[in-house]
C-alpha cells in the first residue's frame, strides 16, 4: 500500500487566541483535509504518492497568505498536482518561472520519498510544465500584474496529492481504483464546499472537464448561489489546446462575464 510521507509543517498562526484571517482559515481547511487523506491507503496501480501540502508547505503558505487575504468572487479549480508544476512548487499550475518571476513566490521545498525519475527540485526544477505556463501566461498577458487577477480570483486544486505508478507515470485520480478514488475525492469535495463558502465564491471555473464535473457534484448543495462553468484544460496532449488555447479560454471567460473582472 502506498501512503504519503509526513513532514513537520510548523505553526499556522501565532496564537489560537488571535482572530484568524481568511487566508489562515483557508490554510487550516487544507491541513484538516490533509489529516483526513493521510488515513487513506492506495493499491495498484499507485506506486508512490507525493504530498505537496507537507514537503512544499512554505511556498504554498506564502501563496495563500499573499493572494488570499480577502473574499473571492471566482475560484479557478484544477484537479491535482502535475509532476513539474505543483508537485515542485506547491502552487496550482505552478510552473517554476511563473511562480518565481510573476507571482513572486519562493521558499524551500523539502525532499519527499520520491521516484528517481520524478525528483522534487522545487524552484530549481529545470523542466517547464506546459499547462501551467499556458494557464498563468494567459492571465499575465490579460491582467498585467498578479494583484489584478487576485483582486477577485483565486486558483486552487481539488486534490493535493500526486499519484505515480511504479514506473513513474503520472496517474490522474480517474485512474485510481473506484472505491479508493471515491474515498479520496469524497473528502476533497467536502473540503471544497467549505473553502468555497469561506471565500464567498460565487463562480467556480473548472479547468478541464474533470474538474468542472467534480465541482458540479461537490457544490450541488450550494447552487444556484454558486455557479460552476468550465474552460478547456491547457494540456499539451490536447490538440485544440496546442492550436489556440488562449483565444478559446478568453472567449469562454467573456461568455460567462469574467473579462471585466480581469482587466481593471
Amino acid at each position: 500500500m502506498a501512503v504519503p510521507q509526513a513532514f513537520p509543517l510548523g505553526p499556522l498562526v501565532e496564537s489560537q487566541s488571535c482572530p484568524r484571517s481568511l487566508a489562515e482559515g483557508f490554510l487550516e481547511e487544507e491541513l484538516l483535509l490533509n489529516a483526513e487523506l493521510r488515513q487513506l491507503q492506495f493499491s495498484e496501480p499507485v506506486g508512490i504518492i507525493y504530498n505537496r501540502v507537507e514537503y512544499a508547505w512554505e511556498p504554498h503558505h506564502s501563496y495563500v497568505i499573499r493572494y488570499c487575504q480577502g473574499p473571492k468572487k471566482v475560484l479557478f479549480l484544477g484537479m491535482n498536482p502535475g509532476p513539474f508544476g505543483m508537485a515542485q512548487t506547491g502552487l496550482p499550475f505552478g510552473e517554476v518561472s511563473v511562480v518565481r518571476d510573476w507571482l513572486g513566490i519562493g521558499g524551500p521545498v523539502l525532499t519527499p520519498q520520491e521516484y528517481p525519475k520524478r525528483p522534487v527540485l522545487g524552484l530549481e526544477c529545470p523542466q517547464s510544465e506546459v499547462s501551467g505556463a499556458r494557464f498563468w501566461g494567459f492571465f499575465r498577458n490579460l491582467c498585467g500584474q498578479p494583484e489584478v487577477f487576485f483582486h477577485h480570483c483565486f486558483v486552487h486544486n481539488l486534490c493535493p496529492r500526486l499519484f505515480l505508478a511504479p514506473s513513474g507515470r503520472n496517474l490522474t485520480p480517474a485512474e485510481l481504483p473506484a472505491k479508493q478514488r471515491e474515498q479520496l475525492l469524497g473528502l476533497c469535495d467536502v473540503a471544497l464546499c467549505w473553502q468555497v463558502q469561506l471565500l464567498g465564491v460565487r463562480l467556480v471555473v473548472g479547468v478541464g472537464k474533470l474538474a468542472e464535473q467534480r465541482a458540479r457534484r461537490a457544490l450541488a448543495g450550494l447552487m444556484p448561489e454558486v455557479q460552476v462553468v468550465g474552460i478547456l484544460f491547457p494540456s499539451p496532449q490536447n490538440p485544440q489546446a496546442n492550436r489556440d488555447w488562449e483565444p478559446v479560454a478568453k472567449e469562454r471567460l467573456n461568455e460567462v462575464g469574467l473579462l471585466p473582472l480581469l482587466t481593471k
